[in-house]
């Protein structure tokens, strides 16, 4: 039988920090593990003491955090296609999770435009075989769904999105996580007749260090820096509720917490900033100012398939359920994320540069260095 240690700072605690005291020796399923976000949460999960089991394809590109981070030696088993059910079926039969994050998907637009077939195929029918599979199998008592703020119909208003505002999407990428939505309230019934809660997690946009995907905004913008080529940006205008990859990490862990108590919580959660959306453009002069030369070169016209202008989280509901409120505002942010990928051309160890993040990230918690959402909501919000 498992024994859950209590931890002696629990009391101390704040609102809204995951607990290690909760997280030790828990049998933890996370797929998409060797992906930008899944490498810093299974970095995180790890050093509180949880047992991860990651479910994944191998890392992508000639530089890989989860490599950094982590090592391929222990990818051994780990590599699974989420579009293979039988596959699946046997991984969470063997592990029998307690908790499962489901970070693994197709995860970028102009990819989805490319290959819409692939796009649908990992983003709803992965998620169905996931989810097939933990009901089946009956282990579990928490899973998160992770998805995007992209899911909203999106009436080109500019307003920040609330959790009950409806699904849509304007491309295969964003139409394919509002459908995953739909698998995901399909399973919730027969789920929670097993003593299982589930919820969707709807982050904004994530920047950090060590993300490597190509058509995202700063490693593009990295890579042609450090070749010393000018930045080619394609919507300098487009507003995006940029946050650093530590906030959603935080929230979705703690949603896992509370999903294993037994009061019910909402069927899905916004992960973001109180602070407004920032334009690329702005965003691109934050980071500028880390590297030297850094030429960027803004278009005479917008070109390329349709992405939405303006998108805008409303983060109210996690903050009030959760305690989960943003730590870092957007410059911070945007330093810590520059910092990161100057640290590690200079040749600093990955593993070094997260914890410090982390460490940073933790210590900007315990001061109490939160935005307050009533103070968002008048414009006056205060951000680390």
């Amino acid at each position: 039988m498992l024994v859950r240690r209590r931890n002696p700072m629990r009391s101390s605690r704040p609102e809204g920090l995951p607990d290690p005291g909760f997280w030790q020796g828990r049998r933890v399923l996370l797929t998409g593990h060797t992906g930008f976000k899944g490498s810093w949460m299974l970095e995180w999960l790890e050093a509180m003491g949880a047992e991860v089991t990651g479910m994944s394809l191998a890392p992508e590109g000639p530089v890989s955090l989860f490599e950094g981070l982590h090592g391929l030696a222990r990818l051994d088993g780990e590599i699974i296609d989420i579009r293979d059910a039988d596959a699946v079926q046997r991984r969470v039969a063997e592990v029998q999770p307690e908790i499962v994050f489901h970070l693994a998907a197709q995860s970028l637009v102009r990819r989805g435009y490319a290959d819409p077939s692939m796009t649908y195929a990992v983003n709803i029918g992965g998620t169905l075989n996931v989810l097939k599979a933990v009901a089946e199998i009956g282990s579990a008592r928490a899973v998160v769904v992770t998805t995007t703020d992209k899911v909203y119909r999106n009436d080109g208003s500019g307003r920040a999105f609330v959790e009950t505002d409806l699904l849509g999407g304007d491309d295969p990428y964003s139409k394919s996580k509002a459908i995953c939505e739909m698998v995901v309230s399909a399973y919730r019934d027969h789920l929670e007749d097993q003593g299982c809660h589930i919820a969707a997690a709807r982050a904004g946009n994530v920047i950090g260090g060590g993300d490597w995907a190509a058509d995202r905004l700063i490693p593009d913008a990295v890579r042609a820096w450090e070749r010393c080529e000018k930045f080619h940006v394609r919507r300098p205008d487009a507003t995006r509720p940029f946050q650093h990859v530590l906030e959603p990490l935080r929230g979705y862990m703690v949603l896992a917490e509370k999903l294993v108590g037994i009061a019910r919580f909402a069927p899905a959660y916004n992960f973001g900033p109180f602070e407004p959306g920032a334009k690329v453009r702005d965003v691109l002069h934050l980071v500028a100012r880390h590297f030297d030369p850094a030429p960027v070169v803004y278009p005479d016209r917008i070109e390329g398939p349709h992405e939405a202008a303006t998108l805008s989280l409303d983060p109210s509901l996690a903050a009030r359920d959760l305690g989960v409120s943003p730590v870092w505002g957007l410059e911070e942010t945007v330093a810590r994320t520059a910092g990161w990928y100057r640290a590690f051309a200079d040749g600093a160890d990955p593993r070094d540069l997260c914890l410090a993040d982390r460490m940073a990230y933790f210590a900007a918690l315990l001061k109490g260095a939160t935005a307050k959402p009533e103070d968002a909501r008048d414009g006056n919000a205060e951000v680390a």
